[in-house]
């Protein structure tokens, strides 16, 4: 009698987890925001992580979804958008796809649901990502470390990680310490989208809404 541990049901689910560990962390980088979705796609990740503890593994696709993740780190940091977002989607969708091997052969996912989430992880990564990115670059075309010292309000509170309201956006940010909500800070550095703060009581946040 076929265990759930070898069933195409839990490959099936494992296979969704993955995805949209992807699709979260793809939306957390390229929009910052509250924390949120970083924790979310950290959580769904793991869950899928833990899957392949008990689940065999075609051991090639994981370079489909190295190839995947550094087009998509390049489309980020070389602002290349469209159509090289749209070859890590179809990069991970693949590697996705074949990753988990079903004990008693044949494919691993359904073909049907691989078709559809495939799809809709390349127009996801296409359409929706490539206007997040643009107009990300739009806001800094003309000073990409234009927040730097300014001053903001802690909107969700860092412990190490939460939300600063800074120059009328909302961003992901980071301290050596914790800091409550309301708490002024200043910016004084950046980790990819991710700011930097301290603590300051000196001054009153620039950008309360």
């Amino acid at each position: 009698m076929q265990t759930f541990l070898e069933s195409p049901l839990l490959i099936n689910l494992l296979y969704l987890s993955l995805v949209a560990g992807f699709w979260l962390a793809a939306w957390a980088v390229v929009a910052p925001g509250t924390g949120f979705l970083e924790v979310m796609a950290i959580a769904v990740l793991v869950l899928a992580g833990l899957g392949m503890l008990v689940v065999p593994l075609n051991t090639w696709a994981f370079g489909l979804l190295a190839v995947g993740i550094v087009l998509f780190v390049l489309s980020v940091w070389r602002k290349w958008t469209g159509v090289w977002l749209g070859l890590s989607a179809f990069a991970l969708s693949l590697g996705s796809v074949f990753l988990f091997r079903p004990t008693g052969g044949g494919p691993g996912v359904h073909p049907l649901l691989a078709a559809v989430v495939s799809l809709l992880t390349v127009g996801f990564f296409w359409l929706s990502l490539s206007k997040a990115l643009e107009a990300y670059g739009a806001s800094l075309a003309h000073d990409p470390e234009f927040v730097l010292g300014k001053v903001g309000e802690v909107r969700t509170a860092i412990d190490p990680i939460g939300s600063v309201y800074v120059s009328g956006e909302l961003w992901s940010a980071t301290a050596e310490e914790s800091i409550p909500i309301g708490a002024p800070v200043r910016v004084t550095g950046r980790e990819g989208l991710m700011l930097v703060v301290e603590l300051t009581a000196t001054e009153h946040p620039e950008s309360k809404s």
